[in-house]
C-alpha cells in the first residue's frame, strides 16, 4: 500500500490561499555556461540526468491526494511514474535574446499555476540568450518546500564537479496503488487528534504571547484615535500598522521580475565599517532603493516602511522538505534621509527583532489541526481578492524581504556550470512586491518579484537598489573600520 504522509497545516495554507491572482510557488532563475559541444542536446541531457536522480528527493515523486469530502488538508503519496518531459521543458527566446527578454519570459512562467495532479515541480531550459549562456528556471510549490529545504533540493539536482560519478539507481516500482478513501480518512482523523493534543499542551504559553500582542494592538488603535504620532509606537519601536504605499494593493496574476546583485566581499566591507550583519546590509540596500523609488514617484510615506522577515525554525541538521518558518517585522527606516543614520536605525530594529525571536521561537507551532480548512481558507482567500479588501485596509507590513544562505562553491547541472542564482518568491494581496536574496559562490543575488500592474517599472527599483549599494560602499571609503578585529571577523548572516 502507498504510504500516506499528511500535509502539514502550514504547508497546506499555501494551497488553500492560492488563487489565479496569487500562485503559491517559489522559484529561481539561472544562467549556465554550457560547453559549446553540449549546447545542441542540453535539454535532453538535463532530462536524462534528472530522471536518474528522482530518488534523491521526495519532492520529485510525491503528489497530492485530497481527503474524502476535503475534510482536512490533502496528503502526500509517492508516485514514481514521473513524466520527465512534462516536468523538464524547453523554451527558446526570440532574437536578439536580451536579459530583459529572459526576465520577461520567466515572469510569464512564474505567473502560471501548477498542476496539482502531478508532483509540484517544473524546470525550463531556456535557449537563445545573446550572451551565449543557457537559461534555467526552476519552480516548486511552497507547499512542498521552504527556502532552506530548497538548498537541500538543489544538492539533489546539482553537482560539485562537471563530471560526477554515476549515481546508484535503486529499484522503483513503475506504479503504486492509490490509497483507499477509508485509509486516507483514517490517517487524516488520527493526525487531527494528535495535533489537537499537541496544541492543547502549547496553549498556555501561546495565550500569554497572544494576549500581549492583542493588548499592544488594541492600545495602538486607541492611541491612534486620541494620541500623538509619537505615542503610537509599540515596545519594539514599530507602529502596529505600516503606512499605505503603492506596494499595498490588491494584485492581478501577471508578474514582473527584476534582478541585481552584490558581492559578499562588498557586503563584508560595509559591515566591517558600519557594524551590523550581512542581513542588516541587505535590508539597507532594499531600504535605500525603496526610499529613492517611492520618492521619485511622490509616494514616500512620512513613516518608515516595515518589512516582514521570514525566519527559519528548522533545527540544525533537519533536512525534511517542508515549510518550517515564521515571520517577524523590522523597520526599513525609509523615513531617514542620511544613509549612515538609516543603516544604524535598521541595525537597531534588527536587533530588537532577534530578541523577540529568542523569546518566542520555541512557542511557534509548525503544525496544527486543519479540520475544515480546505473549505474555509480557500473561500476566504477568494473573497478577499474579489472584494479588493487590501485596497481599503491598513497593512501590517509593506513587503517581504527574505535572505537565504546558499552554497559558496561553483555548482554544475548536466556538465554545465551555474553562473547566476536569482531566487524568486510569492506576492500576495496587500504585498505586491517580494524581494528574496540568496548567496551563491561569493555573490548575493537579489530576485525582485512584483504584480506587473502595480510595478510596471520594476527594473527601475532594481537600479535604485544598485545605487543604494553604491551609496553604502561609498561610506566605507569615508570612514575608518570599527576596529582591526571587526574588519577581519566574518559578519553573521
Amino acid at each position: 500500500m502507498n504510504t500516506i504522509q499528511p500535509l502539514g497545516a502550514l504547508d497546506a495554507l499555501f494551497l488553500h490561499l492560492e488563487t489565479r491572482q496569487m500562485p503559491m510557488h517559489v522559484g529561481s532563475m539561472h544562467q549556465y555556461e554550457v560547453p559549446p559541444r553540449q549546447r545542441r542536446g542540453y535539454l535532453a541531457r538535463v532530462r536524462k540526468g534528472l530522471s536518474q536522480r528522482l530518488h534523491l528527493s521526495p519532492v520529485f515523486t510525491r503528489r497530492l491526494v485530497p481527503t474524502p469530502l476535503q475534510l482536512t488538508s490533502p496528503a502526500w503519496i509517492d508516485d514514481p511514474a514521473v513524466d520527465i518531459e512534462y516536468h523538464v521543458r524547453g523554451v527558446r527566446l526570440p532574437a536578439p535574446g536580451t536579459v530583459e527578454q529572459f526576465e520577461d519570459c520567466i515572469a510569464d512562467l512564474h505567473s502560471r499555476l501548477m498542476d496539482r495532479t502531478r508532483p509540484l515541480w517544473e524546470i525550463y531550459v531556456i535557449e537563445g540568450l545573446a550572451n551565449g549562456k543557457t537559461g534555467v528556471y526552476c519552480k516548486v510549490h511552497h507547499a512542498a518546500i521552504d527556502g532552506k529545504a530548497g538548498v537541500v533540493l538543489a544538492r539533489a539536482m546539482l553537482d560539485l564537479v562537471p563530471k560526477p560519478p554515476p549515481i546508484h539507481q535503486p529499484e522503483r516500482p513503475e506504479s503504486v496503488a492509490r490509497p483507499a478513501s477509508a485509509d486516507l480518512l483514517k490517517t487524516a482523523l488520527a493526525t487531527q487528534a494528535r495535533l489537537s493534543a499537541r496544541l492543547l499542551r502549547l496553549l498556555p504559553d501561546l495565550v500569554k504571547v497572544g494576549s500581549s500582542a492583542a493588548t499592544d494592538a488594541v492600545g495602538d488603535r486607541i492611541k491612534a484615535l486620541v494620541g500623538s504620532a509619537k505615542s503610537r509606537r509599540r515596545k519594539d519601536g514599530l507602529p502596529f500598522f505600516a503606512p499605505r504605499t503603492p506596494l499595498n494593493v490588491s494584485i492581478e496574476g501577471a508578474r514582473a521580475i527584476a534582478t541585481t546583485q552584490v558581492t559578499l566581499d562588498e557586503l563584508r566591507n560595509i559591515c566591517a565599517t558600519l557594524g551590523g550583519t550581512v542581513n542588516d546590509a541587505v535590508l539597507a540596500i532594499c531600504s535605500g532603493g525603496l526610499r529613492s523609488y517611492l520618492k521619485a514617484h511622490r509616494a514616500l510615506p512620512a513613516e518608515t516602511l516595515i518589512a516582514a522577515i521570514p525566519v527559519s525554525l528548522r533545527a540544525e541538521g533537519d533536512e525534511s522538505q517542508n515549510t518550517q518558518a515564521t515571520m517577524y517585522r523590522a523597520s526599513l527606516a525609509t523615513h531617514v534621509e542620511n544613509a549612515r543614520e538609516r543603516f544604524d536605525a535598521i541595525r537597531a530594529s534588527s536587533q530588537t527583532m532577534k530578541d523577540t525571536i529568542a523569546q518566542t521561537k520555541g512557542l511557534v507551532p509548525m503544525d496544527f489541526p486543519s479540520l475544515g480548512m480546505p473549505w474555509v481558507i480557500s473561500g476566504l482567500s477568494s473573497l478577499y481578492g474579489k472584494a479588493r479588501i487590501a485596497d481599503r485596509i491598513s497593512p501590517v507590513v509593506n513587503l517581504v524581504i527574505s535572505n537565504v544562505p546558499g552554497p559558496q562553491v561553483p555548482l554544475y547541472m548536466s556538465g554545465a556550470r551555474m553562473d547566476t542564482y536569482h531566487p524568486l518568491s510569492i506576492v500576495t494581496h496587500g504585498m505586491a512586491l517580494n524581494i528574496t536574496v540568496e548567496s551563491y559562490n561569493g555573490t548575493l543575488y537579489f530576485g525582485l518579484v512584483a504584480c506587473k500592474r502595480a510595478f510596471p517599472d520594476l527594473r527601475t527599483l532594481a537600479a535604485r537598489m544598485s545605487d543604494a549599494r553604491d551609496e553604502l560602499l561609498a561610506l566605507t571609503h569615508e570612514q575608518p573600520k570599527r576596529s582591526a578585529r571587526a574588519a577581519t571577523k566574518k559578519p553573521r548572516g
